[in-house]
């Protein structure tokens, strides 16, 4: 269990049925679908259901643990709302939830049927209004920028931030967006202090767009290199097409090469001489068929 953030003198705790997650990390503010599969997991969600509560949701430090034990699970989540939960005909279940804040484990509760924690919440520290302003600006143009050079990301997220006038909340919003590794989003839900987030994300989102525009531009020359090779192709298959309908012109007599030879031997005078060469040269520019 990660130690990197300390609750144990922060009140008041709250037990909640706990949802391991395999392969994703919910930030507070954020909706999404999750699929459960596992039984511990399924009766977790059933009892936060029946009793009217929410749930705790923490990453795994190895998805591929069916039965995760305390130090397979970050210490650090996200207390989060049920809003929908449906039993799928194979007997799994699809539940939507909604992240509403950052809490730390403080205990993991003995039993069988479910994964149950005590769990403190997360005081996000204060940021001074004009610095937070500052930076939140410089975030937002950032991410615009990630954000065009990103295809995996629909344009219409940016319409998702213009509401949002809390420092933290516009962090975990563009966090949750961010094409990271889940080790490296787990990180920054990991950061309760709204300013480090910001910062820490602008940094991850410079570096992202320094790799992003590499990218764009070896796209570029090898789409570039591409149609020039399809250009070349398409002329030489041209010229092969053009050189089939006027025949092999290797195998044919060289008419020119006998006319040249014939005006070059046949002494005349120097005007008339130009006079032939001048319509010979005509002749070379002719196709065979027409000449």
């Amino acid at each position: 269990m990660s130690d990197d953030l300390s609750t144990e003198d922060i009140t008041p705790r709250t037990r909640y049925q706990m949802l391991p997650l395999r392969d994703v990390v919910v930030f507070p503010h954020m909706v999404l679908p999750l699929f459960v599969g596992r039984e511990k997991s399924i009766n977790a969600l059933e009892e936060a259901v029946q009793s009217g509560k929410q749930i705790f949701l923490a990453a795994q430090h190895d998805a591929a643990d069916d039965d995760p034990s305390p130090d397979n699970i970050f210490g650090i989540g996200t207390v989060a709302n049920i809003l929908q939960l449906l039993k799928l005909p194979d007997g799994t279940v699809k539940v939507l939830v909604e992240g509403v804040s950052r809490a730390g484990i403080v205990n993991f509760v003995e039993t069988e049927d479910s994964f149950v924690v005590d769990a403190a919440p997360i005081a996000e520290g204060e940021l001074d209004e004009r610095e937070g302003e500052v930076l939140m600006r410089t975030v937002t143009s950032e991410f615009e920028q990630y954000v065009k050079l990103n295809s995996k990301i629909p344009p219409e997220v940016l319409t998702s931030l213009s509401g949002i006038e809390n420092p933290g909340r516009l962090a975990d919003t563009i966090a949750a967006h961010l094409t990271l590794r889940n080790d490296e989003k787990q990180k920054i839900l990991e950061l309760g202090d709204a300013r480090e987030r910001l910062e820490h994300i602008l940094g991850i989102m410079e570096s992202e767009i320094d790799l992003l525009q590499v990218e764009k531009r070896l796209r570029g020359r090898v789409k570039k290199q591409m149609e020039k090779s399809q250009r070349e192709y398409y002329l030489n298959e041209q010229m092969k097409a053009i050189q089939k309908e006027l025949g092999d012109m290797d195998d044919a007599p060289n008419e020119m090469e006998e006319l040249q030879q014939k005006v070059e031997q046949a002494g005349m005078p120097k005007e008339a001489r130009e006079k032939a060469e001048s319509e010979l040269k005509k002749l070379r520019m002719m196709s065979p068929m027409s000449a």
